[in-house]
């Protein structure tokens, strides 16, 4: 018969491996694995390595962690994003960039009402160094919810177990809880110091080239800069990097900040997965989630930007709602960018011509405005990605 709780002398043995190691921990569970906090921060000298647990139990509550609506709430997207939001999280707590650790977790086990998906655990862990992410499928139908709590929570404390003490003998612990068929799936990223030096905030860009990143020479003369999320990079964007690159007479690089104003940071396997999808283009890594930002990394270039971009940067909604600190960006904008190359969009199967939309007049005498007839594309990212990714419960 499977053990009610997670073996004490196993939590006890893994807080001394992250003392010994001098790790701080921010912990973060939704849907499942909460056991998992009390069997670390009742033991002796907790204090010294947990920092801080945080339980969102509602959706509502994991969406302001994560800076909104989640197109799954538990997958390995969502348990990394919640990683990334804990690792920020045990940096604004103090602790030192080299030790800091975010573990969260995301569960969809049993209920009072029937899932119509599987039942599984994923748990993230995120360093500077590397993103971690592992699923436990659990047989459906098989526990009851506090037997699936209780695996939750021993799975949290076997992959913190695995990756910073013994992956043997986290397996080993784990092991007589589950049940033939029962496994989990790894997959771990390792980050080039390139991109450890944008999460650090110690470089503010670096040349993307491939997955496997790192630094490239920067290719001579100038280029316009197209920035985005590319969630994921498509065909209406690459056909907006070669009409920006007709009008400007210069090559077009991507550029994908690591970090955004309003969610946590990218996590290494993300920057991965997109990097890849540059593939022979040129693209730049950056820590500058504002155009601001932006611009004091590429003074001077031109910038392809979309319709919704073009709007935002003289709203004083996304300065703090102050209408100066607005009139200050735009200023700068106008005075030292080489000008917007703005393109229309389509909503409710309806295109806006990007000359009708809203902008300061500085804004617009710098804009070069892409017709309809040069560019359409009914393209979604938010659609694309929900045929990569289901919403799953």
């Amino acid at each position: 018969m499977a053990p009610s709780n997670p073996p004490p002398a196993d939590a006890a043995s893994l807080l001394t491996t992250l003392q010994a190691r001098g790790l701080r921990v921010v912990m973060i569970t939704a849907g499942g694995g909460s056991a998992a906090i009390p069997a670390l921060v009742a033991l002796p000298g907790a204090s010294a390595v947990v920092l801080e647990a945080v339980v969102p139990s509602a959706r509502e509550a994991t969406e302001v962690l994560l800076g909104g609506p989640q197109e799954s709430y538990c997958s390995s997207r969502a348990a990394r994003r919640l990683a990334m939001a804990a690792w920020e999280r045990c940096r604004r707590h103090g602790a030192e960039i080299g030790a800091a650790v975010g573990v969260a977790c995301t569960a969809s086990l049993a209920t009072t009402v029937p899932k119509r998906g599987d039942h599984r655990i994923v748990v993230a862990v995120q360093t500077l160094g590397e993103t971690s992410v592992a699923t436990l499928g659990l047989v459906k139908g098989a526990r009851s919810r506090s037997e699936e709590e209780t695996i939750a929570a021993a799975f949290i404390l076997a992959r913190i177990e695995a990756i910073f003490g013994s992956s043997a003998l986290a397996e080993e612990r784990l092991a007589p809880l589950l049940r033939p068929g029962e496994g989990m799936v790894v997959d771990r990223t390792p980050a080039p110091e390139a991109w450890q030096a944008i999460l650090a905030g110690t470089s503010g860009r670096v040349r993307l080239a491939g997955p496997d990143g790192g630094p490239l020479p920067a290719p001579p003369g100038r280029e316009a800069i197209f920035p985005g999320s590319f969630d994921p990079l498509h065909d209406g964007h690459r056909a907006m990097a070669r009409i920006g690159a007709r009008i400007t007479g210069l090559p077009v690089a991507y550029e994908l900040s690591i970090r955004n104003v309003e969610k946590p940071a990218l996590d290494f396997l993300e920057i991965a997965a997109r990097a890849e999808s540059f593939a022979g283009a040129e693209a730049w890594l950056t820590s500058a989630p504002t155009f601001v930002e932006k611009l004091a990394l590429f003074p001077g270039a031109p910038f392809v930007v979309g319709a919704d971009t073009f709007v935002r940067l003289g709203n004083p909604r996304y300065y703090g709602g102050s209408t100066d600190r607005a009139a200050a960006a735009v200023d700068r904008i106008a005075r030292e960018s080489g000008g917007l190359i703005v393109f229309g969009r389509v909503r409710d199967g309806q295109f806006t011509e990007p000359s009708r939309l809203e902008a300061p007049q500085v804004l617009r005498a710098i804009a070069w405005f892409v017709t309809e007839e040069e560019f359409r594309r009914d393209i979604s990212s938010t659609s694309l990605r929900q045929a990569r990714e289901p919403m799953t419960e």
